[in-house]
């Protein structure tokens, strides 16, 4: 966005900030002791300081900070932005995609309008001790309304996680987890306890999905074991083996193939076919197979995958987290295919996952930025193979100009910026894709990722 086209409400908030001297961290940390938490996390004074940033260029009016943010300039908030008028105040809450809280808030309200309970307006403070207090309220008696309210959440999490950057999604997740936490501590006699593990157990995956896209690969692992405690406390084996799949995913960009591919295998052991979790293991299990120069393997994989597909039942999600890209080919066939040296095969497979999966009617939707990056970004290499220089280049600008770089993205981005130079070195093309891989690289965790995070190449 221009200087010209920023609202006077994003200057005003720089120049408040700069008169004072604050760098944007400052700011974060006395907007966070503004609202009673006075030892935030490191973690979340960075989400808070690059919001600080997105309000700044005009990207995004934080109404839900503008109490805070009035006090601590020693403003009135109607003095600081632009009233809202009611009119709008309903689509906003419900349609600002960047407003993740907006649509949390919206949600528990028609949790609390079900169970009878008043939903009260809350003071504004960070989104995590919003969800805190909202979820203190869901507590009580009201134990299996409460499993099933937490239900709803996962449902709501598994899909902005695939189209918010992971760290905006981590905290409020950790949040609804650490409540997950508490309440199975006081419900052992309650018939609900197994709900309860396996609602726990489904937020802690999440949370492993989160730490993996971020490129903590340590904290992903950890999440991953919990959840399969929670999947055998509660005797419910896809669980377990949706964790399976993130490990084996996490071994596949980090280049070890013949782990992931073990990995694969062992989930689809754990969940039977006709689960959507045993066909993404089988798929996953044949692009690592392609890593690993398995050929025989890569194609009996393949053909069970597309088995266990055709043993999908009718209506599985084809967006969020626990989803599967239903196309002519099974989930990663483009890349097999590339790894496997068929490059010409993984143009043409790839154009097809883009056109059927990622319609524009989807992207405009936000629900697979990530997806949609990394297949735009076999794309890029496919074309690079078979030297199409241009072709390569334009599917890896498009795939670094979305808002959510995760780490298996910038792992390929990473794979294409080698694969250019060595095929196309002195071309201004693969000069002007490293500059903007070079750019994204350095972008700050969550919106992005630092460059210590991307070090892993699959080969």
């Amino acid at each position: 966005m221009n200087e010209s086209d920023r609202p006077a409400w994003a200057i005003r908030l720089e120049f408040e900030r700069d008169q004072r001297g604050w760098g944007k961290w400052d700011m974060a940390r006395r907007l966070f002791a503004g609202v009673g938490i006075t030892h935030p996390e490191t973690k979340q004074v960075k989400a808070l300081a690059r919001q600080i940033s997105r309000w700044e260029a005009g990207l995004h009016c934080p109404r839900h900070w503008a109490v805070a943010i009035a006090a601590l300039f020693g403003v009135a908030p109607d003095d600081l932005f632009p009233p809202l008028p009611d009119s709008a105040r309903s689509a906003t809450q419900h349609s600002d995609p960047d407003d993740d809280w907006g649509r949390v808030s919206e949600l528990l309200r028609r949790v609390f309008l079900k169970q009878g309970i008043a939903f009260t307006a809350l003071p504004i403070m960070g989104q995590g001790h919003r969800v805190v207090q909202a979820m203190e309220i869901l507590g009580g008696d009201h134990l299996s309304g409460v499993v099933n309210n937490l239900g709803e959440l996962i449902d709501h999490y598994a899909m902005t996680i695939c189209a918010l950057p992971p760290a905006e999604v981590s905290d409020e997740l950790l949040t609804v987890r650490s409540y997950a936490k508490e309440l199975h501590g006081r419900s052992d006699s309650s018939p609900r306890t197994a709900d309860l593990a396996l609602a726990a157990g489904w937020l802690s995956h999440l949370l492993a999905v989160a730490a993996c896209d971020m490129g903590e690969h340590a904290a992903a692992r950890l999440w991953c074991s919990d959840a399969e405690r929670r999947s055998e406390e509660a005797r419910y084996p896809d669980l377990a083996a949706w964790s399976v799949l993130t490990r084996a995913m996490i071994a596949f960009y980090q280049g070890h193939s013949q782990h992931s591919a073990s990995l694969a295998a062992r989930g689809q052991q754990i969940a039977p076919m006709g689960t959507v979790v045993h066909a993404k293991l089988a798929s996953q299990e044949m692009r690592a197979a392609a890593m690993a120069g398995a050929d025989d393997r890569m194609a009996r994989a393949r053909r069970h995958a597309a088995a266990a597909i055709s043993a999908l039942p009718d209506g599985i999600p084809e967006a969020g987290a626990f989803s599967i890209a239903l196309a002519e080919d099974p989930p990663y066939t483009a890349t097999s295919l590339l790894l496997a040296g068929h490059s010409r095969e993984a143009v043409a497979a790839t154009g097809r996952v883009i056109s059927t999966v990622y319609r524009p009617e989807a992207r405009q939707r936000g629900e697979h930025p990530s997806g949609y990056a990394r297949s735009l970004l076999i794309l890029g290499l496919a074309h690079a193979e078979v030297r199409q220089l241009d072709e390569a280049v334009a599917a890896g600008h498009d795939a670094l100009a979305g808002s959510r770089p995760a780490w298996p993205t910038m792992v390929l981005a990473k794979r294409l910026d080698r694969v250019l130079a060595e095929n196309f070195a002195g071309a201004r093309q693969t000069a002007d894709y490293h500059a903007r891989y070079l750019e994204v690289s350095a972008l700050p965790a969550g919106g992005g990722l630092p460059p210590a995070a991307i070090d892993e190449d699959p080969g």
